[in-house]
């Protein structure tokens, strides 16, 4: 694997070429339904190697599943170690490069402007039986903020609605649903293009939300800066948009200032249903690819959801607590909490006037992730990314009566059911030593060895032998 961060191949083809190199990409080859079947054999192998379907029934389009769903096809896909990853993430958010514009890009190889049809051209995906519809999952809106200028690029979920047509899925406190609506206001749609099977660091930089980067921040210089090169993007056809020159599949087209319809429901990342409600309508008005495409495709809820935004978040709340409490040294945001809700931050401190910033440091990630609800501050001694280590702590060095802190009444995720519309208690756990006790906690050490296993053999027959007495 490589270092060298100022030249990461990150297109889409390129990291699904180190994937298939590592072992990280498996084709699955007999012919498969897209009407809810493609979607359960998704989650049946979630958290596993990428998955491509060569035959999906009705279509020429080959179609890839579980992308980036486990931290293993991440690295295979950056061609770097799980912290490099991150590492490049927490530069990119101070450190752009302007995406470059070129001419004849490969994601305008093939150019539909008449007659499109969406559903019956791409292996659009029926995901579960309570699903609204087809949905692309996968599509990265990439639009020019009219007051601002910049550009932004955000995942939304698209339900199909014609040949030409779809919903698209705005939530509350995104950059793009405030973008629309001062758009609305004018009577003016927003002109948008759709991106599928981008370069990878933009979908790590469209997994990013709110606070990690700022509505006057770039978002395709951020990705530039993530690659340590420029992203290349070119000119749209139809409307006033640039693409994703790299994408295997691009929509342009305008989301509509008058016209909503029901959209939804569909299962989200946490294993609900989320509630079908009215919004906009995006007119598709042209349909580019490259020659021969691979369409990408992304369980709703599935681990490549909750995966491609672990990185992210923990990077941002590094860097933020760490600016604000210098004695951090890490932080893992685990898997059970769907690398969201949940984070474990390292401290190590090195005198008494330490003693009081874990709080501190609770506080802190409180305010840098908002669907952050629980935070677990340990020792440096403490392994982070071992669950048995982090109950260790907590059974060893937390005190309920002294160490829980409990922030009544704060905003957290409004699809969370046991919250009162998004507003519920945080709650952080101290499970640090005492600086002045700290030898009292030392863990026993033995002497090292080079002894394993390997080195050990079956019993003995007489010692076998006499264990049958």
């Amino acid at each position: 694997m490589t270092s060298n961060y100022e030249s990461l191949d990150l297109r889409f083809r390129s990291a699904l070429r180190r994937m298939h190199e590592q072992g990280r990409l498996a084709a699955y080859t007999d012919k498969v339904d897209p009407h809810l079947e493609v979607a359960s054999i998704m989650k049946k192998l979630d958290g596993d190697q990428a998955l491509m379907f060569t035959q999906v029934d009705g279509f020429k389009v080959p179609l890839v599943g579980n992308f980036l769903a486990c931290p293993a096809n991440c690295e295979a896909a950056f061609g770097v170690e799980y912290t490099e990853i991150r590492n490049f993430v927490e530069r990119a958010l101070g450190n752009p490069i302007e995406p470059q514009m070129v001419s004849n890009p490969p994601a305008q190889q093939v150019v539909i402007t008449e007659g499109i049809d969406i559903g019956g051209t791409l292996p659009v995906l029926h995901h579960t039986k309570a699903d609204g519809g087809r949905y692309m999952t996968s599509g990265i809106v990439i639009f020019r903020d009219p007051d601002t200028g910049v550009h932004n690029a955000s995942y939304h979920r698209l339900q199909l609605l014609g040949p030409d047509r779809t919903a698209i899925k705005l939530d509350f406190g995104r950059h793009l649903r405030f973008a629309f609506e001062r758009s609305q206001a004018r009577g003016e749609g927003l002109p948008v293009a759709i991106c599928i099977g981008s370069d990878v660091s933009l979908h790590y930089v469209a997994a990013t939300m709110g606070a990690q980067l700022p509505e006057d921040a770039d978002e395709l210089g951020v990705a530039g800066g993530l690659a340590g090169q420029p992203i290349a993007i070119a000119k749209g056809v139809t409307q006033d948009v640039v693409v994703a020159a790299d994408a295997e599949i691009v929509f342009e087209g305008v989301i509509s200032a008058t016209e909503t319809v029901r959209e939804g429901p569909f299962g989200e990342f946490m294993g609900l249903m989320s509630p079908a409600g009215d919004m906009p309508i995006v007119q598709v008005t042209a349909l580019t690819h490259r020659e021969n495409p691979i369409y990408h495709a992304i369980n709703g809820y599935g681990r490549e959801t909750i995966v491609l935004r672990k990185y992210v978040m923990e990077a941002t709340l590094l860097k933020t607590i760490k600016a604000a409490v210098p004695i951090v040294k890490d932080v893992d945001m685990p898997p059970g909490s769907l690398h969201r809700f949940k984070a474990v931050i390292q401290i190590e401190k090195t005198s008494e006037q330490h003693e009081g910033l874990a709080r501190n440091v609770m506080l802190a990630a409180f305010g840098a992730l908002k669907d952050l609800d629980l935070v677990i501050v340990v020792d440096e001694d403490i392994d982070i990314q071992d669950p048995a280590e982090i109950d260790y702590a907590m059974a060893m060095r937390f005190d309920a009566g002294r160490d829980l802190v409990v922030v009544p009444d704060a905003r957290s995720h409004e699809l969370v059911r046991y919250t009162r519309d998004g507003i519920r208690a945080k709650f952080g756990i101290d499970a640090t030593r005492p600086f002045a006790e700290k030898d009292r906690y030392t863990r026993l050490t033995f002497e090292d060895t080079d002894k394993t296993l390997a080195q050990f053999d079956d019993l003995p027959p007489d010692l076998a032998a006499r264990l049958a007495l």
